[in-house]
């Protein structure tokens, strides 16, 4: 089998399981998976369209979903059609509530909250671009990290990323 459908369904942005699912498919040589990313996947009936797709094109199920109603659907819907669905978080998140004896909260979407960090990553892109490439130096004494070195040696890309990881 070097080409199969592959169905990336959550409830948030996609971002945890399409990483998750790339590590993955790194491990096995020559397929191409026809994947079939759905995000922001909240409701039953955003379930119902995306059950629909499944039975057009069934193929290995993957999902992100915390809410149980939701991750009920999904799978008593998979299991009708016959195609293998697969919690990929549940591993996880089982072993951070063994380990420190806590309830899962099942919300979605929490890695992406707009707080006092994500803030501090977009000022610290805005410092970025506004003194990429020697720009601006009046205030370079604020600059946590200045990078130098010889064209063509990836600062900029260097400096963003870091810049995004806060």
């Amino acid at each position: 089998m070097d080409q199969f459908h592959l169905h990336l369904v959550s409830d948030s942005t996609g971002e945890t399981l399409q990483s998750m699912t790339k590590a993955a498919l790194v491990q096995f040589e020559g397929i191409s998976p026809v994947e079939h990313v759905w995000t922001l996947t909240r409701t039953v009936r955003q379930l119902d369209d995306i059950l629909e797709s499944i039975v057009k094109k069934p193929g290995l199920v993957l999902y992100t979903l915390v809410n149980k109603e939701m991750r009920d659907v999904l799978e008593l819907g998979c299991q009708r059609v016959g195609v293998p669905c697969v919690s990929v978080l549940d591993p996880v998140l089982a072993a951070f509530s063994n380990f420190l004896g806590q309830e899962i909260r099942r919300l979605p979407g929490r890695q992406h909250m707009l707080d006092k960090n994500y803030f501090g990553r977009i000022e610290a892109l805005n410092f970025t671009m506004a003194h990429d490439d020697g720009q601006m130096t009046d205030d370079l004494y604020e600059a946590q990290i200045v990078l130098v070195g010889v064209s063509r040696t990836s600062k900029t890309p260097t400096s963003f990323y870091l810049a995004h990881r806060g």
